[in-house]
């Protein structure tokens, strides 16, 4: 960082001694065309995502790019950041380590293989006709469970010996090993035959395939097997989705449990002594719950869980008979990750500094004293405990460094050290605008919302026209101190559309994380109303502020959720929005409720008992009236958002008469492009698109 930081100051000066006046007006990059933007090499090269610690913790392996393509291969890194080199091509990735360290269990070729902790004298301690999986240690590492073909059974280390611990029939649901309780092992089962079949066909082959799928909510069954006995013995059955850990005594395991509206939870102890169970914590909501860890500590059996409970989501104890509840943290601030360093220390990320910043920080739950880990500005997300429970590692990023791996050592704080370099030299030959990041108080006086500003490379005296960008999912954030991490392409396309005159905002609406449990649960029965409402403030506030910036015209566009939202403002609100560029958008939640119905079920209901939710928070409704150009661009192969939905969409325009749109179906594309040509065409015609409606007219 420091390198290319210098290289920046010496091209400031160069221009400073040669191009005199002309450097103020020298703000953007002049060199950023939409091809670059789309095409191989990435400018800003390629994200590096962790991988897994070696087994001594002194190693981080990572995916990425040197060449900055979308073809990654694994390389490794020490703890100081040095030695970085591709990894041998033979590293084993996934593994158990031994409770005392010394041995791993990994699957080969679909047999079991026991090394050292260095993955010296490896053996085969498993082989079958079957695919063995799922190895786990016991508590003093002298035997381990696994799975052959969806039975577990259990081997002996030093002793051999093999046995089958469970028998299903071919009808029920596969096993697997959650972990061990003492002598007996907690199973789990993932059954799946409520799921409906549903199609998304594929047609750019020789025949048109199906493209058939089975979707639904799962039913989970947790049961306790004793080694001894040869008993199974279910102990929960529910439908919906749980979480399942187990205290380092054995002695107790630990279910969280949330029902499919996702609106109850409940964490349920069962003593293994006698399989009894008392429920420790309850929960309920309007909306959804959201970010429900929970695990026990690693060395007692002192059971930590996250709740929005309070309305922000929070760290809280209790012990497994309900004594010493403790709620650790307070205020209005998020915590999107925690985890145990210790009996009585819990490392966490927060957003207390600002909503778009996240710190790290130990906590002391005895004393309540937090210890910040990390002072530099920044963004941080994805951490990773390491094997010893003293490093963390993670990603960072601030506004135009895109993200590179991170690690801090919890034993010495705020001495953090930059594992990766991957951004490329080229990136900061551009010289990226930085956005301006702004906190303001939406419509209503209470709800405080955040923003971020682009501005036009040159303002014109009769004004500028916006673009709105709304993010996917809903439930996201995407406005915060850094780059983006999943609209890294988008983030440039905004850079591009500043060059050519247009300010590009973009507002957090309510939905999204990191802003409290009402913030996002706002929108539950109605989705649209409130974010489009967000982002009208968003354009008063530019309208108040930035002199220049023309609210009477304003296009708006996003992908997926942020399709969604597109065409539904553009439809409710056509005094706001003046054209709408909807790629892969949800027009009718009704079908997306059979495509994902654990999103939509929490969020809408059932179409059949809530038709009134589904009718106002689809664009479809609104489509009769619509008043402002569209387009829509949408992959016919996309196994998420259904390309009926543009169906429906386009369809509804053309039988009332509607001769204002466009539309581009990619034939080869899902949900998430793949293909850069597919990217480079979709962009370029919304650029297109705006341009048409709000220069030219």
């Amino acid at each position: 960082m420091y390198l290319s930081l210098m290289k920046k100051l010496v091209a400031v000066i160069f221009l400073l001694l040669f191009a005199g006046i002309e450097v103020a007006a020298q703000q953007f990059p002049d060199k950023l065309t939409m091809k670059d933007i789309f095409h191989e090499p990435f400018i800003p090269g390629t994200r590096p995502s962790f991988s897994h610690f070696s087994p001594d913790g002194k190693t981080i392996y990572f995916n990425w790019s040197d060449s900055a393509t979308s073809n990654t291969e694994l390389f490794q890194v020490g703890l100081s950041g040095k030695n970085q080199k591709k990894a041998p091509k033979d590293i084993v990735r996934n593994y158990e380590l031994s409770p005392d360290g010394t041995k791993l269990l990994y699957t080969e070729s679909g047999d079991l293989m026991l090394a050292d902790a260095d993955f010296e004298n490896e053996r085969l301690v498993v082989a079958s006709k079957g695919f063995d999986y799922n190895p786990v240690w016991n508590p003093n590492g002298t035997k381990f469970a696994f799975v052959q073909n969806g039975d577990v059974w259990i081997s002996g280390v030093e002793e051999a010996y093999i046995k089958q611990v469970t028998n299903k029939k071919d009808d029920e649901p596969n096993y697997s090993v959650a972990g061990w309780a003492g002598d007996k092992i907690v199973l789990s089962q993932w059954d799946t035959s409520e799921y409906e079949e549903y199609y998304f066909p594929e047609y750019a082959g020789t025949l048109v395939e199906t493209g058939a799928t089975r979707r639904g909510i799962p039913s989970r069954v947790i049961s306790i097997a004793s080694i001894d006995s040869g008993g199974v013995t279910e102990i929960f059955d529910h439908h919906g989705y749980l979480g399942v850990d187990v205290s380092a005594s054995g002695k107790f395991v630990a279910i969280d449990a949330t029902d499919p509206p996702q609106k109850r939870r409940t964490i349920t102890i069962f003593n293994m002594e006698d399989l009894s169970s008392n429920i420790l914590f309850k929960d309920s909501t309007k909306g959804w719950m959201y970010n429900t860890n929970m695990e026990f500590a690693p060395a007692t059996d002192r059971l930590m869980f996250q709740s929005e409970q309070d309305g922000w989501n929070h760290i809280y104890t209790v012990n497994p008979d309900g004594s010493g509840f403790k709620q650790h943290t307070f205020g209005e601030y998020d915590i999107p990750w925690a985890s145990w360093i210790d009996e009585r220390t819990i490392a966490m990320a927060t957003s207390e500094v600002d909503p778009g910043e996240i710190h790290l920080y130990k906590l002391d739950i005895i004393q309540n004293l937090p210890t910040k880990l990390t002072a530099e500005e920044g963004y941080r997300r994805d951490f990773r405990m390491s094997p010893d429970r003293r490093f963390i590692v993670y990603k960072k990023t601030f506004f135009n460094e895109p993200f590179d791996l991170h690690v801090v050592d919890t034993v010495i704080p705020l001495r953090e050290v930059q594992l990766t370099n991957s951004v490329p030299e080229a990136f900061y030959e551009y010289d990226w605008q930085e956005e301006d990041y702004i906190r303001f108080t939406g419509r209503d006086g209470s709800t405080d919302l955040s923003m971020s500003v682009l501005k036009p490379e040159k303002r014109n005296p009769n004004g500028n026209p916006v673009v709105v960008f709304v993010h996917g999912a809903g439930s996201l954030q995407n406005v915060y101190k850094g780059w983006s991490n999943n609209y890294w392409r988008e983030y440039m396309f905004h850079q591009y559309l500043t060059h050519q005159g247009y300010y590009v905002i973009e507002v957090d609406y309510r939905h999204s994380t990191g802003y409290g449990r009402k913030f996002r649960e706002d929108v539950t029965n109605w989705m649209g109303k409130y974010e489009t409402e967000d982002i009208e403030d968003g354009l008063a506030f530019l309208a108040d502020n930035y002199e220049k910036a023309d609210t009477s015209r304003v296009g708006i566009y996003g992908g997926s959720y942020g399709g969604f939202m597109a065409l539904y403002a553009v439809g409710v609100s056509p005094d706001k929005f003046d054209a709408a560029a909807g790629l892969r958008s949800v027009t009718n939640w009704e079908n997306y409720y059979y495509a994902n119905p654990g999103y939509t079920l929490p969020r809408l209901g059932k179409p059949d008992e809530d038709s009134l939710h589904y009718e106002r928070s689809s664009p479809v409704t609104y489509a009769d009236s619509l008043q402002r150009p569209v387009i829509l661009l949408h992959g016919l192969i996309d196994n998420n958002v259904g390309f009926q939905d543009a169906v429906h969409y386009i369809e509804r325009l053309i039988q009332t008469g509607n001769e204002d749109f466009e539309m581009m179906i990619y034939p080869t594309e899902r949900h998430s492009f793949r293909d850069e040509d597919a990217w480079y065409d979709e962009y370029r015609r919304i650029f297109e698109f705006f341009n048409k409606h709000l220069k030219e007219s």
